[in-house]
């Protein structure tokens, strides 16, 4: 078991804890929407594809959003998981995000998808 994300405390009041499908989906969502610079002591953590949310959706939208995902999950999740492909819609100030990667320690395929919106300022 691992540890929830975000944090919660369960039933019982203890640490909430997760199976490893849904912890793999938690560091790749962690990934995705932090914002390089927001941790302190991992300054280039994350993905930065958040300034993206209001961009026109286009090709280079489209190309550019694969580059970003594809980048921070090698370098962040690289030893967990292997990218097999991004897809990227922005519409109306919504972020989706869809990623099909490999389980390295069990070779299963997976397809995670997430959504964002974009704060307001």
């Amino acid at each position: 078991m691992e540890l929830d994300y975000p944090f919660a405390l369960d039933g019982r009041l203890r640490t909430a804890a997760t199976d490893e499908d849904d912890h793999i989906r938690d560091l790749i969502e962690q990934v995705l929407f932090t914002m390089p610079g927001e941790r302190v002591n991992r300054p280039d953590f994350g993905s930065g594809v958040m300034q993206l949310v209001f961009a026109p959706n286009s090709a280079e939208l489209a190309a550019t959003t694969q580059f970003l995902v594809q980048g921070a999950l090698q370098q962040w999740l690289g030893d967990v998981i292997v990218v097999e492909g991004v897809e990227a819609v922005s519409d109306e100030g919504t972020l989706s995000v869809r990623v099909a990667y490999v389980k390295r320690r069990t070779q299963e395929r997976a397809v995670a998808d997430f959504s964002r919106g974009a704060a307001a300022p």
